[in-house]
């Protein structure tokens, strides 16, 4: 059937389209779709891999799993830039679906005996590092083009994102049953090597519809692209060949773990310092306060995630060790709670869209600060409740209370995630979304790492093994009381907002399908390109 689009955007009026959108939609969910059951397939049995195939202790294994979460939220920013700039969008996600093809399929086929260290272990980062580098090309992208679909306008865009997102949360959900479930029952090399065949589908998909994006993504400039440089070669290949470069900086980075910190520290002081000084020498005040707005939201982040991102290091191990995970004679495969919060995204992200939605047209929606409040007092009570059901002495702690855990975490990920994404586009003044998009993404960063050190505090090899609890419960109460102390201190930020007038002095807005996302880096929020 013929399409409705509106002239002058990405998608021509006669283009066809499948239950009511441009058939390019459902491409891109596909190609999402299993880039993410890689990425979140791999990261179930990662610390299983590093604990029990390559014999780490806790500690080291802690560490390079926060320093590659945080990495991987570096690399975005910079895979945005040189798209919007230079590549364009599509060809950034077939670079960066390449690139982590490699890293999986380079994992799988380096497996070497347990135990081994050497060319087996440096295989294993550089992996990893391949892996870093591609998703900051394709992360940073792909949901870009979701927008270039639609005018701005278009009243079928909060809609497309919402089945984009979808799409996210379903590979998230499916990759670690499958890659969990071959990797610690059948064999390490089948996880990685399945999650990497998972990538190579998302890009035989990309490729083969490719035509259904209809231009959108295309280089800003094709001949400054195609152009010659210094070295004999085009910018396009120049780009790629950086691309190989920055993951031999991936690889050293992962093997001097604390490196990553000390970088992370200094970029975030220099960036955040530099938003400061733009908004208090060159903004004027209503835009100023919402600047101040906007860094106070930011500073929040580093510590949620430093929280809810012991999923996938603390939480992943203390599931393997001291939960009951048998139902009905059969153990579960202790990767398989990685999908439990996936599943409470699908199942209440819906919910949560419709309950905004019926608060705010009776003047009763909490406004952002409060929701991050809201936020820190539910993963707070996510570890008491944990703590509360958790076997002590050896006994082993009932799944149901695991599975309350990620409940609570995942309602307070829909608190957090894509009212602060959002935040970030509707508080920044046009010349600044960019960057504080990218401040939004570094402090995600920090707080991956940061959870590494968590993690770390939760105990290493000879610790008693109730250590993991007395942790929890101390973060459990730390977060809670900074939750309730943020409640009052939202109603000073909410003024800072100016929230009366934010929709007629700047043309910014909410993301497509904020309330349908809860993943840090699910949104394309850079809007360059995209037709008003």
């Amino acid at each position: 059937m013929a399409s409705t689009a509106a002239a002058g955007s990405g998608v021509p009026a006669d283009a066809k389209t499948f239950l009511g959108h441009p058939r390019g939609l459902y491409m891109l969910f596909f190609a999402e779709m299993w880039e993410r059951f890689s990425y979140y397939g791999m990261r179930a049995i990662l610390i299983f891999y590093l604990t029990k195939h390559f014999l780490f202790d806790k500690d080291p294994a802690y560490a390079v799993y926060g320093a590659y979460t945080s990495m991987v939220y570096i690399t975005p920013v910079i895979g945005g830039y040189l798209a919007d700039r230079y590549l364009g969008a599509r060809k950034a996600v077939l670079a960066g679906g390449i690139f982590i093809a490699i890293g999986h399929l380079m994992i799988a086929l380096v497996e070497g005996p347990s135990g081994e260290h050497g060319f087996y272990l440096n295989g294993f980062y550089l992996g990893l590092a391949f892996i870093i580098v591609g998703t900051g090309f394709l992360k940073a992208n792909i949901s870009v083009l979701v927008g270039q679909l639609y005018p701005r306008q278009d009243v079928r865009r909060d809609g497309a994102f919402s089945i984009f997102y979808m799409g996210i949360n379903l590979g998230a959900f499916i990759g670690p049953i499958l890659v969990g479930y071959l990797g610690e029952r059948v064999g390490w090399s089948y996880g990685f090597g399945a999650a990497g065949i998972g990538m190579l589908l998302g890009l035989v998909v990309f490729v083969l519809f490719r035509r259904e994006l209809h231009g959108a993504g295309a280089p800003a400039d094709p001949a400054l692209l195609g152009a010659r440089t210094g070295a004999g070669i085009s910018r396009e290949w120049l780009i790629y060949l950086g691309g190989v470069a920055a993951v031999g900086v991936s690889f050293l980075l992962l093997r001097d773990k604390d490196l990553v910190g000390g970088i992370l520290s200094v970029f975030w002081l220099l960036v955040v310092g530099f938003i400061l000084y733009r908004a208090v020498f060159t903004l004027p005040r209503v835009d100023r306060h919402r600047i101040f707005a906007a860094l106070y939201l930011i500073a929040l982040c580093p510590l949620f995630w430093a929280l809810f991102e012991q999923a996938g290091s603390s939480l992943n191990v203390f599931t393997d060790e001291r939960v009951d995970r048998h139902i009905f004679g059969w153990e579960m495969p202790a990767s398989w709670f990685q999908s439990v919060n996936s599943f409470w995204i699908i199942t209440l992200a819906p919910l949560f869209a419709v309950l905004w939605t019926w608060l705010g047209k009776r003047g009763l929606e909490p406004s952002a600060p409060l929701k991050f409040a809201l936020g820190f007092i539910q993963i707070g009570l996510g570890f008491l409740v944990l703590v509360a059901g958790a076997g002590t002495g050896g006994e082993m702690t009932p799944m149901i209370f695991v599975i309350l855990l990620y409940l609570l975490h995942s309602t307070a990920e829909l608190c957090f995630s894509p009212v602060g994404l959002s935040s970030m586009t509707r508080l920044s003044v046009g010349s600044m979304v960019g960057l504080m998009m990218g401040t939004w993404f570094l402090s995600t960063a920090a707080g991956n790492f940061l959870a590494a050190k968590i993690a770390q505090a939760t105990g290493g090899e000879g610790v008693d093994a109730d250590h993991v609890l007395q942790v929890y419960q101390s973060i459990g109460w730390y977060i809670i009381v900074i939750g309730v102390v943020a409640i009052p201190v939202s109603w000073l930020i909410k003024k800072l907002m100016h929230l009366d007038t934010i929709g007629r002095d700047q043309a910014g807005h909410g993301l497509a399908g904020e309330s349908q996302l809860a993943e840090p880096a699910a949104p394309g929020t850079r809007t360059t390109n995209e037709t008003l």
